[in-house]
């Protein structure tokens, strides 16, 4: 599943083209669709075109926010 405000589309690649992409996703702790993503914007930075960051993706709770575990074993 996409993450939200990024565009998904099918992408069809040689499978030798696959297996390096994981080779070097995984060297780099990332997905293999990070690793694409890093690429292109690398790709596209080396033709002088300029891309704006879009805003990291947020994870975890909000601050301030609680689960029902937090309050487990409190009376």
């Amino acid at each position: 599943m996409a993450s939200p405000g990024k565009k998904a589309f099918p992408l069809r690649l040689d499978p030798a083209l696959y297996m390096a992409l994981e080779r070097v996703a995984s060297a780099d702790f990332r997905s293999v669709n990070a690793e694409i993503e890093v690429l292109l914007r690398e790709a596209l930075a080396r033709r002088g075109v300029k891309v704006d960051a879009s805003e990291p993706a947020r994870r975890g709770r909000h601050r301030g926010t609680r689960s029902r575990n937090d309050d487990a074993g409190q009376q």
